[in-house]
C-alpha cells in the first residue's frame, strides 16, 4: 500500500517521499483513515513503529493556517517534543503551517511569542500547564489533541497535569492516545475525555526476523570488562548502552573513555541544551557509542543504531522492549545484548514471561579484566553523593581486575520540560528460550512463569 491509497494530500506525500517514506507502516495504515474521519483513536504500538506520522499526517491535513492553536500534542519529555516538531516539519515541508515547541528549562518569552501565531503546539505537560495557568495560552480553538507515549506520562506522574490541560479544551474535540500499554489511569482518561474511541494495535514487540537478542551471564564485577570486549569485537554502527541509574551512566561513560572508547552520555540531570546537543551529534554520527538512561529509550527516532547493550535491567520489564526497539528499525537488522548478573535475573525472567521474545544465551568467552574507576567525575555535576549503583562496582574493592560491590537501581528523576519552529508560510543460530525451560521452574537458566 502507498500513502496515496490512504488519500494523503499530494503536498504531504511529496514531503514523505523526500524523506524516503513511500509505504505506510501498519500503525499508520490502520489509524490514518480513522483519524481523517474524525474518530477518537487509541493506538497501541511498539516504539519505532511510525506513530508520529500516524497522527502528524492527519493533523497537517486538518489545520487551517492562521486560525489559532488548532492541534495540541502532549509528550512526556523535551527530546520527544523536539523530535515530533522536527518530524512534523519534514512531513509538512510543502504545507503552510506554524508550530511552537514548549518545554521547561528555557525562557518563557520566546514560547509566548511563538504561540501567538502557532497552528500546532507541541509540548510537555508541566510547561503547558504553566502557560495555561500563568500566561493565558488559548486552547479554545483546539480541535484535535494527541497524548503521545501516554503510558510514559502515567509512569512519570503527569496524569493530573494532562487532565488539567484537557479540561481547558472544548468538550467533544478529537483525542488521539498513543502508547505501548493501557493502564488504569489511561482507561480513566478514555472514559472521561474520549468519545467511543477505536482501538488499533500493531506489533507490540520488535520483529525477530530483524533483531538478534543475546544474553551473557557474567559476575557483576566483570560486566564492564565484558562490555569493552564486546564493543571492540562487534562490527557495529551506532551503539546505545542502557543503564538503569543515572550514576551508572556517568561511571560507565567515564570509564569507557579512559579505556579508549569515545562515548557520550545522556540522562535526565543534564541540562536541556547539552542533552539536545548530544542527541544531535549522535544522530549525525559524530560519535558512535551513547551511554543512556531511560530518557533515550522512549519515542526517540535514532537511525542507524545497530547494537543495543543492556548493561543492567530496569525493574520495569516493559522497559526492555523499549530499549531493544532502538535498533532493527525500518527493515534494518540489529542486535541486542544483555549483560546479566545475579541481581538482573528476576526481572529478566519476568521479561521472558511477559513477552514472546527469542533470546540466546552466549558462552562467556575470554576477555581482559579491566580496572573500573568508581570515583565520581566532576562533569556529572554532583559527584561525591553516595548511594550510586556504579554498575555494581564499589570504591576500593578491586578483584580480578574489577571492583566488587553492589548497589541498587535508582529511577531517573523526572525530566524537565523551548524553542519555536516555523513551517513555510508558502508553498544467532540457536533460538528459543534460555536453557532450563521447564514449566516455570528454573534449572540452571531462565524459564517463563506459568499461571497456576
Amino acid at each position: 500500500m502507498l500513502f496515496e491509497e490512504l488519500n494523503v494530500s499530494p503536498d504531504i506525500v511529496k514531503g514523505l517521499k523526500e524523506m524516503g517514506l513511500v509505504e505506510p507502516t501498519k500503525i499508520q495504515e490502520k489509524t490514518i483513515p480513522l483519524i481523517k474521519e474524525g474518530k477518537d483513536v487509541i493506538g497501541i504500538s511498539k516504539t519505532g513503529s511510525g506513530k508520529t506520522a500516524a497522527f502528524g499526517i492527519p493533523i497537517l491535513e486538518k489545520i487551517k493556517p492562521g486560525h489559532g492553536i488548532q492541534a495540541l500534542i502532549i509528550a512526556p519529555v523535551r527530546e520527544l517534543s523536539v523530535q515530533i516538531a522536527r518530524e512534523m516539519h519534514k512531513f509538512g515541508k510543502h504545507v503552510d503551517f506554524r508550530s511552537a515547541t514548549i518545554y521547561g528549562g528555557v525562557s518563557l518569552n520566546p514560547q509566548i511569542e511563538a504561540m501567538q501565531d502557532a497552528d500546532i503546539v507541541i509540548g510537555t505537560p508541566g510547561r503547558l500547564k504553566d502557560h495555561l495557568e500563568n500566561y493565558e495560552m488559548d486552547l479554545s480553538k483546539v480541535k484535535i489533541a494527541v497524548l503521545d507515549e501516554a503510558d510514559k506520562m502515567v509512569e512519570m506522574g503527569f496524569v493530573e497535569d494532562v487532565r488539567s490541560i484537557l479540561d481547558k479544551t472544548k468538550k467533544g474535540i478529537q483525542i488521539l492516545l498513543f502508547g505501548a500499554t493501557i493502564s488504569n489511569e489511561i482507561e480513566q482518561i478514555k472514559r472521561d475525555y474520549m468519545n467511543a474511541p477505536a482501538t488499533v494495535q500493531a506489533e507490540s514487540h520488535v520483529q525477530e526476523d530483524f533483531l538478534e537478542q543475546h544474553y551473557y551471564n557474567v559476575p557483576q564485577h566483570e560486566k564492564f570488562s565484558l562490555l569493552v570486549h564486546l564493543l571492540k569485537k562487534e562490527k557495529k554502527g551506532l551503539s546505545i548502552i542502557f543503564c538503569s541509574a543515572r550514576s551508572t551512566v556517568e561511571l560507565v561513560a567515564k570509564n569507557l573513555r579512559s579505556h579508549g572508547i569515545f562515548a557520550e552520555m545522556i540522562h535526565g540531570r543534564l541540562t536541556q541544551s547539552r542533552r539536545l546537543k548530544v542527541m544531535e551529534n549522535f544522530h549525525k554520527g559524530r560519535f558512535s557509542v551513547l551511554v543512556a538512561s531511560a530518557v533515550a529509550a522512549r519515542g526517540l527516532d535514532i537511525k542507524d543504531v545497530t547494537h543495543i547493550f543492556n548493561y543492567d535491567l530496569s525493574r520495569d520489564p516493559q522497559e526492555y522492549i523499549h530499549r531493544v526497539g532502538r535498533t532493527a528499525r525500518a527493515g534494518e537488522k540489529g542486535k541486542a545484548i544483555t549483560l546479566l548478573s545475579d541481581k538482573d535475573h528476576d526481572v529478566f525472567r519476568e521479561i521472558l514471561y511477559r513477552y514472546p521474545i527469542k533470546v540466546n544465551e552466549m558462552p562467556l568467552e575470554e576477555f581482559e579484566r579491566l580496572k573500573f574507576d568508581a570515583r565520581r567525575s566532576r562533569e556529572s555535576g554532583d559527584f561525591g553523593r553516595r548511594g550510586h549503583s556504579g554498575g555494581g562496582h564499589s570504591r576500593g574493592s578491586y578483584s580480578r581486575g574489577g571492583y566488587r560491590g553492589g548497589g541498587g537501581h535508582s529511577r531517573d528523576d523526572r525530566f524537565g520540560e523551548s524553542s519555536q519552529s516555523r513551517g513555510p508560510r508558502s508553498g544467532g543460530s540457536q533460538h528459543g528460550r534460555p536453557r532450563g525451560h521447564s514449566g516455570g521452574r528454573r534449572e540452571g537458566g531462565f524459564s517463563r512463569r506459568q499461571d497456576n
